[in-house]
């Protein structure tokens, strides 16, 4: 009788130039940056300074070219950020490439794992 083996893969998505510059960490930040409307928040709600958040933000807009978050100073009501419009479709084609990813590696993970079709290998 066959034992049935119990193991998975990981993946790792990220984008990159000549460095990579966006993957789950920079999403998790400028959602939490949507949601919160603060970087300061935000940073402290993934366990990260300020600073190390800031780092991350201004070098995934290097790579990518384009204002990822927008800060305002100070006033009455204290300061803020925004995600830009650049920063949420970034997001949002990430997220649909990874799931899609997902969906399609999913698939030839069963296939050639669970499903004998690894016997085409050879």
């Amino acid at each position: 009788m066959e034992e049935t083996r119990k193991f998975n893969y990981t993946l790792n998505l990220k984008l990159q130039t000549d460095r990579i510059f966006f993957g789950p960490g920079v999403v998790e930040l400028l959602q939490l940056i949507s949601k919160t409307g603060s970087l300061n928040t935000a940073a402290k709600k993934m366990g990260m300074s300020y600073n190390k958040a800031w780092r991350i933000i201004k070098k995934a807009e290097e790579e990518y070219g384009s204002p990822l978050v927008i800060k305002s100073v100070g006033g009455n009501k204290g300061g803020g950020s925004t995600v830009t419009e650049d920063g949420e479709k970034l997001t949002a084609q990430f997220l649909y490439f990874q799931k899609k990813t997902y969906q399609i590696t999913n698939q030839l993970f069963n296939e050639i794992f669970f499903e004998g079709t690894s016997n085409e290998l050879n």
